[in-house]
């Protein structure tokens, strides 16, 4: 039974929508179809639902479209701005490659000058010891001329004395000896002769003394001056390699450690060199000179440790850092992910070099990566050379830094030609520009 309630309502609608009704006349027949006023009312909200619903759509639509066209400029500009940024980081990279290559060439240099002042050192030392055996035979003599000097002059001394009280009876003697007065005066000439001669040699000894006195205190004054070029060549060379080394998070000590125990075995360019002091009495310039040959041991060790890590770039050519290392979003599924190295654009096909000697493990296709090398070496460090187009060494293979071991290419998971260079630390991936900017002003 209905309630007042609805029948006001029904009347309340009926004003808005009377009943209508909807006729459908055919040839034998004809019907109708009775629209009440709740079905209208139904009808009416379902078509203003919908109406709304379309201007709704056609707004978000239109601002959407509106909002996507500022998007694609925003998009553009920001390619501008990116694409001259990399430009910029491009020359840049230019000049550091310059500046490393005359930093480069400075060091070589400085190799071959403390190469030849090794040499000086040696033959000046040489040369010393020579001089100071010299100067002790020359004192040796000079001691004994003058202590027969001294023996000349007492003889003289007492012949002189003897001669003037009893010459006559001397000779007065001697003629009754049989002695010839002639025999005397000759032995006296001949004394008094060979008397000359021992001062004339004392005072030639003391004067090539003195000249040999004046040699050596030049030699020392060069041998300071060469251990002080030696000292300030070491602290050049030294200091950076130390440098870069600490940059990389490599211990020095320790890699010298390592590098040393590597190379243990005696004689050979690893040799380290030293003075012998002889059982002598070790002088200020032996210390110098034996410090001075720990420092070059040292460098040594440093350029073989140097060879062996990832110390270089492996694009030598022209080319673009397109993405760095660190997280980035994955176009495709538009998520975060780590991206493990850095990658380097440049033409298909440009060469590709080993960063460090080392051998490689692994040489083919590993999903994702495409075309991969891996290179093992010294200190738990790997390298990875991925999305090759053409790899140019096999497993087991020994390569040496600055060794062409592929083309660069776009294998595997890729948008365009490029290579993703890794450094892996005990399996672990770490920044490569860790040791490219550690070796910027070394190498």
């Amino acid at each position: 039974m209905r309630t007042r309630l609805a029948i006001k309502v029904h009347g309340l609608l009926e004003q808005c929508f009377p009943e209508r009704r909807v006729f459908l006349k055919s040839d034998t027949d004809t019907r109708f179809i009775r629209l009440k006023p709740e079905t209208q009312l139904i009808a009416f909200a379902g078509g203003a639902l919908l109406v709304s619903w379309t201007i709704i759509a056609t707004a978000i639509l239109l601002m959407d479209s509106i909002g996507s066209g500022n998007f694609r400029e925003q998009a553009k500009r920001d390619q501008v701005t990116y694409q001259a940024r990399l430009n910029d980081l491009s020359a840049q990279r230019d000049g550091r490659a310059a500046e490393a290559l005359a930093a480069q060439e400075r060091f070589n240099a400085a190799l071959d000058q403390i190469s030849v002042m090794q040499s000086e050192l040696l033959a000046s030392e040489t040369r010393r010891h020579e001089l100071e055996t010299g100067i002790e035979v020359i004192q040796t003599t000079l001691r004994s001329k003058m202590k027969d000097r001294e023996t000349a002059r007492e003889a003289l001394a007492a012949l002189q004395s003897d001669a003037p009280q009893g010459t006559a009876q001397t000779l007065a003697a001697s003629k009754d000896a049989g002695v010839p007065v002639d025999f005397l005066a000759d032995a006296l000439a001949r004394t008094a002769a060979e008397r000359d001669q021992v001062v004339a040699d004392a005072q030639q000894a003391l004067i090539h003394a003195d000249e040999l006195a004046l040699e050596i205190e030049l030699m020392k004054e060069n041998n300071d001056q060469i251990f002080r070029q030696l000292e300030e060549a070491m602290t050049v060379s030294v200091e950076p390699l130390d440098k870069m080394f600490k940059a990389a998070g490599m211990p020095p000590q320790r890699i010298l450690d390592q590098v040393r125990r590597g190379y243990s075995g005696q004689g050979g360019p690893l040799t380290p060199l030293s003075f012998s002091s002889r059982g002598e009495e070790v002088s200020p310039d032996f210390l110098r000179a034996n410090r001075i040959l720990e420092q070059m041991d040292t460098l040594n060790l440093y350029r073989i440790a140097a060879e062996k890590a990832p110390f270089a770039m492996p694009v030598k050519r022209a080319f673009r850092f397109t993405s760095d290392y660190g997280f980035r979003r994955d176009p495709k599924t538009g998520g975060r992910r780590m991206h493990k190295g850095v990658d380097f654009a440049a033409p298909a096909g440009t060469d590709l070099h080993a960063t460090a000697d080392g051998v490689v493990i692994h040489a083919g296709w590993q999903s994702g990566y495409g075309r991969l090398i891996k290179i093992q070496h010294d200190f738990g460090i790997e390298t990875r050379y991925a999305h090759l187009s053409k790899i140019r060494v096999k497993v087991g293979q020994r390569v040496s830094r600055g060794d062409h071991i592929g083309d660069m290419g776009a294998s595997g998971r890729v948008t365009g030609v490029h290579l993703h260079y890794e450094v892996r630390v005990g399996g672990k991936a770490v920044n490569p520009m860790i040791y490219i900017k550690a070796a910027k002003d070394v190498f």
